[in-house]
């Protein structure tokens, strides 16, 4: 993935990648670097690393949406390799948001925007993501037998 590291936007999300151990001072730098903004690409990464530093659900939910919007709607290909990501981070937080049903959908386009990573760390990196977001999936789609389905239950009313 190429990443023009002379650009304002990433320059100030790498220096906040650099000092995250510092939330406050990180996120500073992330808010700066959604100021300065000029496109939806820059905005899309911006946004991104803002996602990481909300205080609540919904407000990492909200830029997590902000970002994959903004990465959707770049007219060239500079997002394409961002999009796996940022669908895997916004999967992520429907479902601790409890939108499963979302979650699911969001990590369906991670698994199919998972194509346009080069072969290697990156990219097994985002699809060990993406496991662990459909397990957590699938462990919810496991029912628990209901009142009625309990053969104990059942036995105790019978009796």
């Amino acid at each position: 993935m190429t990443i023009d590291s002379d650009n304002t936007v990433v320059a100030l999300c790498a220096a906040g990648m650099a000092i995250e151990g510092d939330a406050s001072a990180a996120r500073r730098l992330f808010e700066q670097a959604w100021e300065a903004r000029r496109d939806d690409y820059e905005a899309s990464i911006a946004a991104h690393f803002l996602a990481r530093h909300q205080p609540t659900v919904e407000a990492r939910l909200a830029w997590n949406i902000r970002a994959s919007h903004h990465a959707e709607v770049v007219a060239d290909d500079r997002a394409r390799e961002l999009k796996a990501s940022l669908y895997l981070n916004l999967a992520d937080a429907y479902l601790a948001a409890g939108d499963r049903t979302e979650a699911r959908a969001a990590i369906v386009r991670a698994a199919v925007s998972l194509d346009d990573l080069p072969v290697g760390g990156y990219r097994d990196f985002v699809k060990r993501g993406i496991d662990g977001v459909l397990r957590r999936l699938d462990e919810f789609d496991i029912v628990a037998p209901t009142e009625s389905q309990s053969p104990m239950l059942r036995h105790e009313r019978a009796g």
